[in-house]
């Protein structure tokens, strides 16, 4: 099932008018990389999923470009917009909780997710999470089982300091447009808006808040 779920995604990602060209990139590099656990309303793999993600975070040096870790949750039940929503902070609450104990914060972002700096940090660096699933409202976020692709947030800053960042943003809403017959209105520029309020990929209104809280520094001993 691991290798066939793979296997799907690298077609969704590769399809000609995906939208999104970072995603692209990443798979053309050779850069976007994959771990298949089980279901994303259980707890039973959260510790292999922050391992994983640990690594990933060690594996990456200040300069990488277009790297993702895509977590596929195959044997999930189909779920509502928001049924997913609650899955994918639970799971990240949950992947806080273990972390923690071995590593602190990402000092470049902020913990709280109502800042506009705020980026979900696991093994010490900051990470842009882009949940897609089934029931997603916008097609480039539907895929036939949950995911939770996990972006490194520090070549956001790279893109941006290179001049690029715009460009490449502009580029990705003119594409998703022609693809979806709509701007994501969801989709904020870099460091202007919460990002958290994009992980999952639903519609959410002003009054909207993260049920995510960080907590108080790191227990590593």
């Amino acid at each position: 099932m691991a290798a066939a779920t793979e296997r799907a995604f690298e077609a969704f990602v590769g399809a000609q008018d995906f939208p999104c060209l970072g995603a692209k990139a990443s798979q053309a590099q050779r850069t976007l990389q994959y771990l298949c656990v089980h279901d994303i309303a259980s707890a039973r793999d959260d510790r292999r999923i922050t391992m994983c993600l640990q690594d990933f975070a060690t594996q990456q040096g200040e300069h990488s470009l277009f790297v993702s870790l895509a977590v596929l949750f195959p044997c999930s039940a189909r779920l509502s917009e928001c049924d997913f929503e609650a899955a994918l902070w639970q799971r990240l609450r949950s992947i806080h909780a273990i972390d923690r104990t071995c590593h602190g914060w990402d000092d470049s972002v902020s913990d709280d997710p109502a800042s506009a700096n705020f980026s979900m940090s696991v093994g010490g660096k900051a990470f842009y999470v882009v949940g897609l699933h089934p029931a997603a409202s916008r097609r480039a976020r539907r895929f036939r089982c949950p995911v939770l692709v996990f972006n490194l947030h520090s070549q956001f800053e790279r893109l941006r300091a290179d001049g690029r960042y715009e460009k490449l943003r502009q580029a990705i809403v003119q594409r998703d447009i022609a693809y979806a017959g709509s701007a994501n209105p969801m989709l904020a520029v870099h460091g202007k808006a919460p990002e958290a309020r994009q992980y999952s990929g639903r519609q959410v209104g002003a009054d909207w808040v993260c049920p995510f809280r960080a907590m108080d520094g790191s227990e590593c001993r």
